[in-house]
C-alpha cells in the first residue's frame, strides 16, 4: 500500500516560532512564512505585524514551488536559467523561481515531506531565515 509522509502541524509550528524569533532579533523588517506539505498544500502560515501583502503571497509561492519541484527555489531558479527556460512555461501561476523556498526532507528515506517559504527580506536573508526554521524542527 502506498503511503507518503507529510510535515505535521507540530513541526511546522516549531519552525514558524524559530523563524519569527530570528527575524525579530536580526532584522528590522516584517516577514511572512508559509509551510506546505509534500503536495504544496498549506500547513501553517505566519505574518508579522505590518507585513505587506506581496511577501504574504510570495512566501506561499516559494514554499509551493520548493515542494512541487522537490528542490530549493534557489536551485530551481538556477536550473531554469541554465536551460534557457522560464518557470512560467509550466502554466502554474503559483510557481516562482525566487530564493527563499527550501524543502523539508524526511531523513528516513530522503523524500520531500514539505517546504518552507519566507519573504519580506533580501533573497539571501529569506533563505537564511527558512533554514533557521528547518533546523528547529524535530525531523
Amino acid at each position: 500500500m502506498y503511503q507518503s509522509a507529510n510535515i505535521g502541524i507540530e513541526n511546522a509550528m516549531l519552525g514558524i516560532n524559530a523563524m519569527l524569533s530570528e527575524a525579530q532579533n536580526e532584522f528590522d523588517r516584517p516577514i511572512s512564512i508559509a509551510i506546505v506539505d509534500a503536495h504544496g498544500d498549506l500547513v501553517a502560515f505566519a505574518r508579522m505585524d505590518n507585513c505587506l501583502s506581496l511577501p504574504q503571497k510570495l512566501a506561499f509561492k516559494k514554499a509551493y514551488t520548493a515542494s512541487l519541484m522537490k528542490n530549493n527555489t534557489a536551485d530551481v531558479e538556477e536550473r531554469f536559467k541554465n536551460m534557457g527556460r522560464n518557470i512560467s512555461d509550466f502554466g502554474d501561476s503559483n510557481l516562482i523561481a525566487l530564493k527563499g523556498g527550501i524543502t523539508i526532507i524526511n531523513r528516513a528515506d530522503n523524500s520531500v515531506i514539505g517546504a518552507i517559504g519566507v519573504s519580506g527580506l533580501t533573497a539571501d536573508q529569506d533563505e537564511m531565515i527558512a533554514n533557521v526554521g528547518l533546523q528547529s524542527m524535530n525531523l
